[in-house]
């Protein structure tokens, strides 16, 4: 998938300039697509430049002038035409995991440092994802806010950012006690 697709789902939500953009990537897109303020801004441009987005700028009284961009219905047709491709699943590339399968002749320690900085990164993230969740709720069940919100795509994206990231720390927790209770027979048996 690239930046642009992602971009053009973002601004399905009305325009936005780069800045708020980049803040909506944090809080919603970042569990399943990451990008630099710098990416995105070249990406920005470069989608005005062919016509998926448009820019205009905005005069603001006690702040820098911005730029906001929307979609064009070329972007729309962009957009469209990527939810009708077909879509593989990606694999893991994730070097703690080689890490892991490694310990044993390397520096467990050090692993299961990375381990639990994996799981606090994991928690955080949990935590935030469920503030946002609660605010898009915004006091509705569920099955409320899937009945009436007039988008639910950012919600399923966020449930599935959940669900990894609960995985995530699942995981996390139960290696450190395999490693913990692997090193506790190694120390006696030494």
């Amino acid at each position: 998938m690239s930046l642009r697709n992602a971009v053009l789902a973002a601004l399905l939500d009305g325009a936005a300039s780069g800045y708020d953009l980049a803040k909506a990537f944090d809080a919603s897109v970042a569990n399943f697509w990451t990008c630099t303020p710098q990416q995105l801004y070249r990406e920005l441009d470069r989608m005005a430049a062919g016509g998926l987005v448009e820019a205009r700028t905005v005069e603001q009284e006690r702040r820098p002038t911005k730029r906001l961009f929307s979609l064009t219905d070329a972007g729309l047709r962009a957009l469209a035409a990527f939810t009708a491709e077909p879509h593989r699943p990606t694999a893991i590339r994730d070097e703690l995991l080689v890490a892991v399968m490694a310990a044993e002749a390397g520096d467990v320690e050090a692993v299961k440092a990375a381990i639990g900085e994996r799981r606090r990164w994991a928690e955080a993230k949990i935590t935030r994802y469920e503030r946002l969740r609660t605010r898009l709720l915004d006091g509705r069940t569920e099955e409320e806010f899937l009945d009436q919100a007039e988008r639910v795509g950012p919600y399923l994206t966020l449930l599935r950012g959940l669900s990894f990231e609960r995985d995530n720390a699942r995981w996390c927790a139960r290696s450190l006690a395999v490693l913990e209770r692997r090193g506790a027979r190694i120390d006696a048996a030494g």
